[in-house]
């Protein structure tokens, strides 16, 4: 009798674990390249809708951005266009640029609408805050390098230009380092979602980062001397940040582990 039951035992037992699995896994590829192209989809006709809908707009866009550079430059100076070209162009450079900005959150909410049925109830509940923060966080860097470090940085450039030179910015060279700008402070910003995750995967533990708090700050200075422009005002605004988000990265760290050690 015993010998009879066990096969029932064992079928129910694979039963059990069969059901725990994510309904995900039982598709086919075909199925999961069908799903993203949807959330593809969604995401281009989102971005091609905000685009198109700030076209109007692109002009004065483009007016808002310069205005930290026709601040700084003297009175009898202007920006300039060096293409035919350019005056098209850099309004709808910076117009698609702002659009992507617009449908970040929703291109985050589709990507994680995909990859949502792959993840285990504990997964989820990590895996959404942490894509939220990144956000903000984007956002934070680029607001920063907007209002705080573009300023900074074209008043140096202008004061140390020699008297016999008068500053005339090509628009599109100006655009061009004002995108670079952005998207280097918005991905800085991301270093604490990125010491999150390395500490919850396993990767390095919080003592090994606060062990190695010296050499990390002297690589924030070392890695923002290369991605910044020429000068020691662009390196410290960016490498002091650095700094200052990795030791926010480390106390929430330190946070999850003393949580996970309470439930344990």
């Amino acid at each position: 009798m015993t010998d009879s039951l066990l096969p029932q035992i064992q079928t129910s037992t694979e039963k059990t674990q069969d059901s725990e699995q994510p309904q995900l896994e039982a598709m086919p590829i075909t199925q999961h390249l069908v799903a993203l192209r949807k959330h593809l989809f969604k995401i281009v006709g989102a971005l091609l809708l905000i685009f198109f809908c700030l076209l109007p707009f692109a002009n004065k866009t483009y007016i808002a951005l310069s205005e930290p550079l026709r601040k700084q430059l003297p009175a009898n100076s202007t920006m300039i266009a060096t293409d035919v070209t350019a005056t098209f162009m850099a309004p709808f450079k910076l117009n698609f640029f702002i659009a992507l900005m617009l449908a970040m959150p929703f291109i985050i909410y589709q990507l994680w609408a995909f990859i949502r049925p792959a993840l285990y109830e504990k997964e989820k509940n990590l895996a959404f805050p942490l894509l939220l923060g990144s956000i903000v966080l984007f956002y934070s860097g680029i607001a920063f390098a907007y209002f705080i470090a573009l300023p900074s940085i074209l008043h140096f450039f202008m004061s140390v230009s020699p008297e016999t030179v008068a500053p005339m910015t090509d628009i599109n060279s100006y655009l061009n380092f004002c995108l670079k700008l952005f998207l280097v402070f918005g991905v800085t910003f991301e270093i604490p979602i990125i010491t999150l995750i390395l500490i919850l995967v396993g990767l390095v533990s919080t003592k090994t980062l606060a062990e190695k708090r010296r050499f990390i700050i002297v690589g924030c200075f070392f890695i923002s001397m290369f991605i910044t422009p020429p000068d020691a005002i662009s390196m410290i605004m960016l490498a002091i940040p650095m700094w200052m988000l990795f030791e926010l990265g480390l106390l929430f760290g330190k946070l999850l582990e003393k949580r996970h050690k309470t439930e344990a």
